[in-house]
């Protein structure tokens, strides 16, 4: 076993053996075999990750029992709560007998929901739950996992069937994301000076989530999810949202981009409440803020830029200079005692934002690099 591996832009360290894998393996075939010793399951493999512990499985169980096999597949890039596809379905043969789900790993159960809605309506006569690995601190807890080889922490892993990009998969070992390489970022700077724009770029460049506390509000609420519906009816009694509610926002937006190099939060914290809140989130995830980065820019600069996307965009609150004032004054009050915050961190960071847009980008590096 290697002590690291590469993949694309990620680095992987050892993790788990072969040799601990296929113990728990046998483990999961001895523990199902004594309470269906008399019994002639189905094993249902979901593919394309469990092909690897379905087949060793198969070569540990000692009795009769049949296998097939179902294809899902997730799309995380479409929206931010994923889209699960079937693109194989069960075959009829399963209505009246005992179905056993043979998973290679249950983390959020997003996966987990659409294959018990196949179920539903098959009418087994039971179906229970096996996964290879278990992610107990991120899984949802809706649906009792029957059981499992190996409860392992919120971490990206691959090998053994599990991929990064499709690449990995043939490992005969696990291997889990050194985070130690990871950016997480905060990007601060008053309307105008260019956040959207840089935020653009940084993502791409260092393959980092943009999260966007707007954008993410905004789907949210036009998709109905129940945090989008609990932070509308606070915002339709006037009222602000409470900090826990947009952390878990953030939380799910985490959670889905493990492939992620790292996260650029934009539009929150806030305030040093939420600050502390997002730090406390981070560090549950063995993450943290490395550095936030202020767009600092001159208020009449920003004004004609501000004047002139309004003329552009159609935009009425970039087209009265008495508004575009009142936001530089809310967002000086607020961020004032964020820089107190992160300086007193040693990670808050003040970037000119006036220049060419490459030249502004070069100063960004320069302080990325430089962590």
């Amino acid at each position: 076993m290697q002590d690291s591996i590469r993949i694309f832009d990620k680095q992987f360290k050892a993790y788990i053996s072969e040799a601990e894998i296929l113990a728990a393996v046998r483990k999961m075939a001895d523990d199902i075999a004594r309470e269906y010793r008399d019994q002639t399951p189905v094993f249902v493999g979901v593919l394309n990750g469990a092909y690897m512990f379905v087949s060793d499985f198969m070569k540990c169980y000692p009795y009769p029992c049949e296998l097939t096999f179902v294809k899902l597949s997730s799309y995380r890039g479409l929206t931010s709560t994923g889209i699960v596809e079937t693109l194989l379905d069960l075959p009829e043969e399963v209505e009246g007998r005992h179905v056993i789900i043979l998973e290679d790993i249950i983390d959020t159960g997003r996966t987990l929901q659409e294959l018990v809605h196949m179920f539903s309506n098959r009418n087994v006569k039971d179906f229970k739950i096996a996964s290879l690995f278990y992610k107990s601190d991120s899984y949802n807890g809706e649906y009792p996992i029957d059981y499992f080889g190996m409860e392992i922490p919120d971490k990206f892993i691959v090998g053994y069937g599990l991929d990064y990009r499709e690449q990995g998969r043939n490992l005969r070992d696990i291997y889990q994301l050194n985070e130690e390489d990871m950016t997480n970022l905060v990007l601060f700077g008053k309307p105008g000076a260019g956040k959207g724009t840089q935020a653009a770029f940084l993502k791409e460049h260092y393959n980092l989530k943009h999260i966007s506390t707007g954008d993410v509000f905004r789907y949210n609420i036009s998709q109905g999810t129940d945090l989008g519906t609990l932070a509308k009816s606070y915002i339709d009694k006037g009222e602000l949202v409470p900090d826990s509610v947009t952390i878990k926002m953030l939380q799910e937006e985490v959670e889905k981009n493990p492939e992620a190099s790292g996260f650029i939060f934009d539009g929150f914290p806030r305030t040093v409440a939420q600050a502390e809140a997002l730090d406390a989130f981070l560090d549950s995830k063995d993450m943290k803020i490395d550095a936030t980065i202020a767009l600092e820019a001159d208020d009449q600069e920003l004004i004609k830029r501000l004047l002139q996307r309004g003329k552009d965009s159609g935009r009425s609150d970039d087209q009265d200079e008495s508004k575009i004032r009142n936001r530089f004054e809310e967002y000086n009050a607020k961020t004032a005692p964020l820089k107190d915050y992160y300086s007193a961190q040693g990670k808050f960071h003040s970037v000119n934002g006036i220049g060419e847009i490459a030249e502004i980008t070069r100063r960004l590096q320069q302080v990325i690099e430089n962590l």
